[in-house]
């Protein structure tokens, strides 16, 4: 199925995507037309030659009042997409930068291995830049008509939380030099959907999709009253705004991730919590006065309303939710971050709703002095699942280790594999301390007595966000969560900017080995120290296509 025109040459990129139409051959680009299968993805998947990850500039006074649009003309100025590795054209004030999408040289044989390439501004200041996503992807294989005339995985999708912009990024004409196509902005989401706060995005076969975590009227972050988050679909084409994808009446008590399969005539979402609160920081009262996340949702695909919902417990607080690949399987998986419970759900006609869950690990708390409680919990922030579904990879963002975990038993996880990436355990500054060395290491948390170095770089933070290339062989690891909780519990990461590491995979017997070679230091990037956060690999990852 060509994207554009008939079949004429192999990529003439060093690692070929597949066969590219005669369109972009003649440009000199790859063509993306998505995967029939995720194990056709993974045996393509080759060595990725780079990799996006929005850069957020942490303005605490801009948190709550977005900086205004630059005039019609800044583009022209080099605001919008004219800027090279070294900040090109772009010169707002400093206290006035966007966040921006970095484009960052992966390929092991470039002289810039290893280094941001390409920086692309955002319209304005305030948007704490965060998740990315696809206008198309393999799930686009099944849209009427099949592949989009311009072939997928062309455009990323990133929302701005704060500022409630949703930006359209065309990364297919120079992949290398990523720009700005559009805006869908905060004031068109909220006529046409009542929506703030877009977190994740998905493609579907006929719209964007993104979960929103508040009402439009929440822009001081007030109230979490059921209602005040949901799902605004755009087309990906025009990028009108179609309203709202939920039907009338249904709501959940909080936003954050989700995750369909038409297949199972299912979507599941998840919830963290009320942006009031997730804007001041962490407070464990929040959580007991209801203020965060613990149900599982589960809708109807096909009718778009709420079929089930299971309540995870008291301090779970459920984020990233995800299917196995294989459409077939009717199981994924839950990261509950404060719980340190990862919880599998799978289809089950005697459930109520059709659906049930339980829990398969625990990463637990430990006990620390020098912290403000008297118990640490890992803070299970991120995973991935590999595209032959079998290891299952978590990020524990406050002990600072990555997990991986042989998944061929999806009941019975088995620990294969462990790093650390900073975190608060290894870091003598922080002044928290084990309280007891032994119980923890019976626990399986065993951190390094000194902070995580590579490349004469100290990481600054935990590992945070997890992407795995589509072989499976590379995990990236970034630091960054948020920057109101970065600078609670990691103020040295503000100061000092975030990182961006490798982790090698042993995909037969499984094990983690931190890359030496291979650090990306966003504390040195020339517009100030940065903070880094979910990434995207061109043509498709493991957390971003759908298989139906």
């Amino acid at each position: 199925m060509a994207c554009c025109g008939p079949t004429a040459t192999k990529s003439p990129h060093k690692t070929p995507h597949k066969t590219t139409c005669a369109t972009h051959a003649a440009a000199n680009r790859p063509c993306h037309t998505g995967y029939d299968s995720p194990l056709a993805a993974m045996a393509a998947g080759g060595h990725e030659t780079l990799l996006y990850i929005p850069a957020v500039l942490h303005r605490e006074h801009l948190r709550h009042a977005p900086a205004a649009a630059p005039p019609a003309d800044a583009a022209a100025a080099g605001v919008h997409g004219g800027a090279s590795a070294d900040g090109g054209g772009d010169t707002p004030p400093p206290a006035a930068r966007p966040d921006y999408l970095a484009t960052v040289d992966v390929d092991p044989a470039s002289p810039t291995y290893a280094s941001v390439i390409h920086r692309l501004p955002m319209r304005a200041a305030g948007d704490e830049l965060h998740h990315l996503g696809w206008s198309s992807c393999s799930s686009c294989r099944t849209a009427p008509g099949g592949v989009p005339a311009g072939g997928t995985h062309t455009t990323l999708v990133a929302g701005g939380v704060l500022s409630g912009d949703i930006h359209f990024i065309d990364v297919a004409a120079d992949p290398r030099a990523p720009a700005l196509a559009g805006t869908v902005t905060a004031g068109e989401v909220a006529a046409a959907a009542g929506l703030a706060w877009p977190h994740t995005s998905h493609c579907t076969p006929d719209a964007v999709l993104v979960s929103c975590m508040a009402g439009a009227d929440a822009g001081d972050g007030a109230g979490n009253d059921p209602g005040r988050n949901g799902f605004v679909a755009i087309d990906p084409a025009t990028r009108a705004v179609k309203g709202r994808w939920e039907a009338a009446g249904q709501a959940t008590p909080h936003g954050y991730d989700f995750w369909y399969q038409p297949r199972h005539d299912v979507m599941v979402s998840s919830g963290w919590g009320t942006p009031a609160q997730l804007v001041r920081g962490f407070d464990p009262a929040d959580v007991a006065a209801g203020g965060y996340g613990r149900t599982l949702t589960f809708w109807s695909w096909s009718r778009r309303v709420i079929t089930g919902a299971v309540d995870l417990g008291a301090g779970s607080v459920p984020l990233e939710v995800r299917f196995l690949h294989d459409p077939a399987a009717a199981e994924g998986y839950v990261a509950c971050a404060l719980s340190g419970e990862v919880v599998r759900f799978y289809k089950d006609p005697t459930a109520d709703g059709g659906w049930a869950t339980h829990v398969v690990l625990t990463v637990p708390a430990v006990a620390v002095t020098g912290w403000v409680l008297p118990t640490m919990p890992a803070l299970l922030t991120d995973f991935v699942i590999s595209l032959d579904d079998r290891y299952l990879y978590v990020a524990c963002w406050l002990h600072g280790d990555v997990r991986q975990y042989d998944i061929t038993d999806t009941t019975k996880p088995v620990l294969v594999g462990q790093v650390y990436v900073g975190g608060l355990l290894s870091n003598p500054a922080s002044g928290v301390r084990l309280a007891d060395r032994t119980a923890a290491a019976a626990a399986g948390v065993v951190p390094p007595p000194t902070p995580t170095v590579v490349g004469g770089v100290t990481v600054a933070g935990g590992a945070q966000m997890v992407q795995l290339s589509r072989d499976g062989r590379r995990l990236y690891v970034s630091t960054s969560l948020f920057s109101a909780w970065d600078a609670q519990f990691y103020p040295d990461m503000v100061a000092r900017g975030g990182q961006l590491v490798r982790v090698d995979v042993d995909v037969e017997a499984g094990g983690l080995t931190l890359n030496e070679g291979f650090v990306v230091d966003f504390g040195a990037e020339p517009w100030g120290p940065a903070l880094c956060h979910e990434m995207r690999l061109p043509g498709g990852d493991c957390t971003s296509d759908i298989w139906m």
